[in-house]
């Protein structure tokens, strides 16, 4: 009977019918013994699930392994639980907050009551998990109504639980159980835990319980967890890398930037190194937008409460704005966004369709309250540049213009040798956060996929990730030691039109609705420098090093040859700079490599009686004696084609 079975979309487009209530498990073994003996969860119509969930309605299934983030996911929350199972076993008085999994693990923020737990007490706790993982317990998913789920927590003690439970009306609810460890949660879990072989518990943190100041501030265990031994050590070995590659460790031995406490935490000072390479990617955006009919605008630092009350940005973001100020009578607020005075652009003249698409660009800074607690160098900071744009169209024009968006946004990435995976960002129609009508986004999220399988886009779907006025794609690059940072992001918007009354005339001579386009690619300048100091390890390359070449006198006999070199390469606008220092060339040469300077060329009588130039590359040594002419032509192209540097490890 046709209501027994149901058709799934397997991972590799393929349609099968299976019965009704089969599982993601007997989906795997159908497919592969190999992976269902991998497998850690399924993605059925974009949400993740245990292994065991029965399937009842047709739709699409992949299979997760630790090879798939959403695999990690999965095996990294289980983690969570199994930490919180060895805390209770070892400390029985200690009541848990929430254990979500992050990109790079997992934590559990702990309220310990009187007893204090610090970095000596780590080590015990993993081996504890240890323990508890080779027990092989599975994880068992049991429903239950909010009355009960309160009643269970009231009897624990456990006030934070009780406090999210009461926030969960018209949901299901749902505890997981494995050993001897309850907890409330949604899943999914992976079979059983002893899947989990390796465990490093990596840092300590105080949280406020739900991020608010005036709350109790709990304990925050970070750790991370693997399905092999060998994992956790290159793991290990890639977080000594990354600590060579640290941005704010670099930043300050190049001379990038600095944060000064005078001007405050989180605002950063471009020193005039910082400041050139900044400049030279906004040139080489705005030159690529260019190309593409963007128009650049430029917008206040401030504006109107009533601004971003209409925009749904206040209140909805209250919490990480700063608090509005009184001018005259009005309230103002530091800007946030920079959409919404774009909106006001576009809005100050009648448009036709003639004019559509209307492509507003701006490199505009914005400001955010962190708590003092979560910054971070460049990475997290409050005040920062975005290289926003926003393209207003019409619908027939909406899905050329989302390919638009992700053609450059993959030039973007390609130019620095970061290879990208795609997140589609939808709504969880679970979740109240969203604004909007349901019928745009169901539309919106619609037209995006199809431009994804019209590009042949390697990507996967994530409910619940959307921003509150639309579904986006997301851009999630690799760094050159295998980390992945969410970038670029490009956002259909059916809600702010409305907010906006933006209108366009169209052939008909009515008004109609545009669409907007949100589309940042970098997402924000400072961020986007922390990873491109950490990308190249402040190896930069030659079209963006803040200095090129340093020109190098063996003594002060050549000194007026090496001026000439210099000023041959200035001539070429070559960022270039000559050591007329009374050193030795060997101290200069250090001098130079511990820069990081691409191009170090030294002079001396050869080099000036045949016009020539001896060359040191950066990280490779000696590369040669050029004629001057030859070396300058080698410049210009590895500038013009932005080149990566030799030994970048792309």
């Amino acid at each position: 009977m046709p209501n027994d079975s149901i058709t799934l979309t397997l991972p590799d487009g393929a349609k099968k019918t299976f019965p009704k209530n089969t599982t993601g498990y007997e989906v795997a073994e159908s497919i592969s013994t190999g992976l269902a003996r991998n497998a850690l969860s399924i993605t059925f119509n974009a949400s993740i699930l245990d292994l065991d969930r029965p399937l009842k309605s047709d739709g699409e299934i992949s299979i997760n392994t630790w090879e798939d983030d959403d695999g990690k996911y999965t095996f990294w929350h289980s983690s969570a639980h199994i930490l919180a199972e060895a805390i209770q076993e070892l400390y029985p008085d200690a009541k848990f907050g929430i254990g979500p999994p992050i990109e790079t693990g997992f934590y559990y923020d702990i309220d310990f009551g009187g007893h204090s737990f610090g970095q000596e007490d780590l080590e015990k706790v993993e081996d504890k998990m240890i323990e508890m993982a080779r027990k092989k317990s599975e994880f068992e998913r049991e429903t239950v109504d909010q009355t009960e789920a309160i009643e269970y927590y009231k009897k624990k003690g456990n006030e934070y639980k009780v406090d999210l439970i009461e926030d969960l009306d018209d949901q299901e609810i749902t505890f997981y159980t494995q050993g001897n460890f309850t907890d409330l949660c949604r899943g999914p879990h992976i079979p059983h835990t002893g899947l989990v072989k390796a465990v490093k518990l990596t840092s300590l943190a105080g949280a406020y319980w739900r991020g608010d100041v005036d709350s109790k501030q709990l304990t925050r265990i970070y750790g991370v967890s693997f399905p092999k031994q060998k994992l956790l050590k290159e793991h290990l070995e890639q977080v000594e890398e990354a600590k060579r590659r640290d941005h704010k460790k670099l930043g300050k031995q190049l001379k990038i930037y600095m944060i000064d406490q005078m001007v405050g935490p989180g605002l950063p000072l471009w020193l005039p190194n910082g400041t050139t390479l900044r400049r030279t990617l906004e040139a080489f955006l705005r030159d690529e937008q260019l190309k593409r009919g963007y128009q650049e605008v430029i917008t206040p630092h401030i504006a109107n409460l009533e601004l971003y009350k209409t925009s749904g940005h206040y209140p909805y973001y209250q919490d990480s704005q700063f608090n509005p100020f009184g001018v005259e009578g009005d309230e103002y607020m530091l800007k946030p966004m920079n959409c919404p005075h774009h909106h006001r652009i576009y809005s100050s003249d009648l448009r036709s369709y003639r004019e559509l698409p209307i492509r507003l660009a701006e490199f505009g800074s914005v400001y955010r309250y962190e708590q003092s607690g979560e910054l971070n160098g460049l990475s997290r900071v409050r005040g920062f540049t975005q290289d926003d744009a926003h393209i207003y169209c019409t619908h027939d024009q909406l899905k050329d213009e989302i390919k638009n968006t992700i053609e450059l946004t993959q030039h973007v990435f390609n130019t620095f040798g970061m290879p990208v995976d795609i997140r589609l960002s939808f709504r969880d129609d679970n979740d109240k956060k969203y604004g909007g009508n349901s019928e745009y986004w169901d539309r919106a999220q619609a037209e995006i996929k199809e431009v994804a399988d019209e590009m042949q886009l390697d990507y996967r779907v994530a409910k619940g990730e959307a921003s509150f006025y639309g579904p986006k794609i997301d851009f999630i690059i690799r760094d050159a030691i295998g980390r992945k940072w969410q970038l670029g992001t490009v956002q259909v918007d059916y809600v702010m039109p409305e907010r906006f009354d933006l209108t366009y005339v169209g052939s008909d001579n009515d008004k109609h609705r545009p669409v907007i386009i949100h589309r940042a690619p970098f997402g924000s300048m400072e961020r986007f420098v922390s990873i491109l100091i950490e990308h190249f390890a402040g190896d930069f390359p030659l079209w963006l090093a803040p200095l090129q070449a340093k020109v190098l006198p063996i003594s002060e006999d050549y000194s007026e040859y090496a001026a000439n070199v210099e000023s041959e390469l200035k001539a070429i606008g070559m960022r270039v700079e000559m050591d007329n220092r009374s050193e030795q060339i060997g101290s200069k040469i250090r001098d130079a490599e511990t820069s990081k300077i691409p191009y170090m060329i030294i002079v001396g009588s050869d080099e000036q009686d045949n016009d020539s130039v001896s060359v040191r590359r950066h990280k490779q040594g000696d590369i040669g004696t050029f004629p001057l002419k030859d070396f300058i032509y080698k410049l210009n192209e590895e500038v013009n084609q932005k080149q990566l540097p030799p030994t970048h490890n792309s």
